[in-house]
């Protein structure tokens, strides 16, 4: 049995549900499908969830919404309209988008919720027609149904262990089961959804719960590639990786799937296959567990992230001092703030933030507690940072890897601040300036996937 998650792009319009319908029809095994809002059409074009807040917005402010819903509903009704479906189906979807503000939500982040969620579940219920009416036979699930339960965060919730009890309990009905992804319900039956993308992570529950053999993820792409194309040109798609590969390179800013996606499927140990809805017969990129997989090259990808900044610090003799981390990551979790990574020396430590957490004021008052706490001699923020993350299961085996890494790096005028290799030994992260990152990238990417002869001087 394969549980199939289809993103945005992929449930857009028309056209795209019809190559969905085929893609369903092609594999009985397809068992479960979970639906995305209707993405993009075009590049200027705008998401159906953006819609959604933008409505859950104008709600919240008194604001006119009669535009808004009309164009929401029109998005639904291209669907329905190019597979003639009874007006019916329509009719229950614009009742429910202007019943919207009618209903009580307990705050403005759990209106914020349910009106996001719509996205999803108005789709799920018009594949569900469009299924029905195609040959195959296909029933609603509403996630309070199927006892998809989540934690009091209304819009980044994360599951509650109950919901897998509850799946392995639940009967699917014959035939198609179609599912919104993105949300659950809370234990006191408040909607709440995952963070934005979050139908990935809707599918691997899914997978998990009820015991899947594959879980098939299909977006836009046809896989996931060793490096990001926008930095380099026409990079080789990976053709099998391990969980661990793509939790790090996810970390590091590969974006085809959702990194905390990733979590339902290692704990129930369900192998996924990554694909693209427009291009079905490609094989894309399996991801597996890490028992019995051989790694075929010493690295799998490359990912560079520029959305950091770094707390460094100098004072002599400051590994003597008990408790001295301590002190910092006090400061850190009185303002709220999470650390990345902290490498340090005998007399210098340097703590790297996720930049996106902080604002100036922030990072004045972080410090300044910081100056007050500890007392270093020197103390100062770096704003100009960024993160290389090389990633593979082969890198273990490979004697000089290191070496390998950073000679294409100086040919290529990179100064490395920061070399950190995890005790997994499947990956390496360099510190450089953000100006430096790409080209970063593509020198390692050239002395690993491309043969000599066929190498380009990296600018």
């Amino acid at each position: 049995m394969r549980v199939v998650k289809f993103g945005g792009s992929s449930l857009a319009d028309g056209a795209q549900f019809a190559k969905v319908v085929a893609i369903m029809k092609a594999n009985p095994d397809r068992q479960v499908i979970v639906t995305s809002a209707p993405g993009k059409r075009h590049p200027g074009d705008v998401k159906v969830t953006d819609l959604l807040i933008k409505y859950a917005q104008a709600v919240l402010q008194q604001g006119e919404t009669a535009a808004i819903v009309a164009e929401i509903v029109a998005r639904y009704q291209a669907i329905a309209t190019a597979f003639n479906l009874d007006a019916q189906v329509m009719g229950k979807i614009e009742n429910e988008l202007y019943q919207l503000p009618n209903i009580s939500f307990k705050n403005a982040d759990y209106l914020m919720a349910g009106f996001k969620a719509r996205g999803e579940k108005l789709n799920a219920f018009l594949m569900t027609a469009v299924l029905n009416q195609e040959g195959v036979e296909a029933t609603y699930g509403e996630p309070k149904t199927l006892g998809i339960v989540v934690t009091d965060h209304p819009n980044d919730a994360e599951v509650s262990r109950e919901t897998y009890d509850r799946l392995t309990a639940f009967r699917r009905p014959l035939g198609v089961l179609v599912v919104p992804g993105f949300y659950g319900y809370t234990s006191r039956g408040d909607i709440a959804t995952f963070s934005r993308g979050g139908s990935d992570i809707t599918g691997a529950i899914l997978a998990n719960g009820f015991h899947a053999d594959l879980y098939e993820n299909f977006t836009d792409v046809d896989g996931v590639a060793a490096a990001d194309p926008r930095v380099v040109a026409n990079p080789q798609m990976i053709q099998e990786m391990t969980y661990r590969e793509m939790r790090e390179l996810s970390y590091g800013g590969f974006g085809v799937f959702h990194d905390e996606a990733i979590l339902p499927a290692i704990a129930g140990q369900i192998p996924i296959n990554l694909k693209n809805t427009n291009h079905p017969s490609a094989p894309g990129t399996m991801i597996v567990p890490e028992q019995h997989f051989v790694p075929k090259h010493a690295i799998t990808g490359i990912v560079s992230s520029q959305h950091f900044g770094a707390i460094y610090l100098h004072r002599y003799l400051l590994n003597k001092e008990v408790g001295f981390t301590l002190k910092l990551l006090q400061v850190l979790a009185r303002h709220g703030i999470s650390y990345e990574h902290m490498p340090s020396g005998i007399d210098d430590l340097t703590i790297i933030l996720d930049d996106r957490q902080l604002t100036e004021a922030k990072r004045k008052a972080i410090c300044a507690e910081i100056q007050e706490v500890v007392h270093p001699d020197v103390l100062k923020w770096i704003d100009d940072y960024a993160i290389i993350m090389v990633v593979g299961e082969g890198m273990a085996q490979r004697t000089g890897l290191i070496q390998t890494i950073l000679q294409p790096l100086a040919s290529a005028g990179v100064h490395v601040s920061m070399i950190n290799e995890g005790a997994s030994q499947i990956s390496l992260m360099l510190g450089t300036s953000r100006e430096s990152a790409n080209r970063a990238v593509k020198a390692i990417y050239n002395a690993f996937f491309i043969p000599i002869n066929q190498r380009l001087e990296v600018q």
